[in-house]
């Protein structure tokens, strides 16, 4: 059973960096897509960014290209969002998802997720 597990999310003042972390285990993910995505109260869960775990192919949300850089660590099972130059607007839950297959920015297409993790960014 796959499981993730976030941490990283603080407050931070804008133009600030986090940088998040999403532990990964019970299987092999050489053959899936790993994904970012954030959810402001009162809003739809949005993407952020994705990364395939065999390649390293990644795809990022406009509002984010540029700031925000996901990456992987195969030999700690760990994806990893480096998020630069925050904004208020960047404030919401994060969550690591998971699914087999090729990248995709759409949540409803993700397996597997992790319990969220807050980012709060002030101005």
């Amino acid at each position: 059973q796959v499981q993730l597990v976030e941490s990283g999310g603080g407050l931070v003042q804008a133009g600030g960096s986090l940088r998040l972390s999403c532990a990964a285990s019970g299987r092999t993910f050489s053959s899936y897509t790993m994904g970012w995505f954030r959810q402001a109260p009162g809003k739809e869960r949005e993407f952020v960014a994705a990364i395939t775990w065999s390649g390293g192919n990644t795809y990022y949300a406009d509002s984010v290209k540029g700031r925000f850089t996901i990456s992987r660590d195969s030999t700690k099972n760990t994806i990893y969002l480096q998020m630069n130059n925050l904004k208020p607007e960047d404030t919401g839950v994060y969550y690591c998802a998971a699914r087999r297959g090729y990248i995709s920015s759409t949540w409803i297409t993700y397996d597997n997720w992790g319990q969220g993790t807050q980012v709060t960014v002030s101005s």
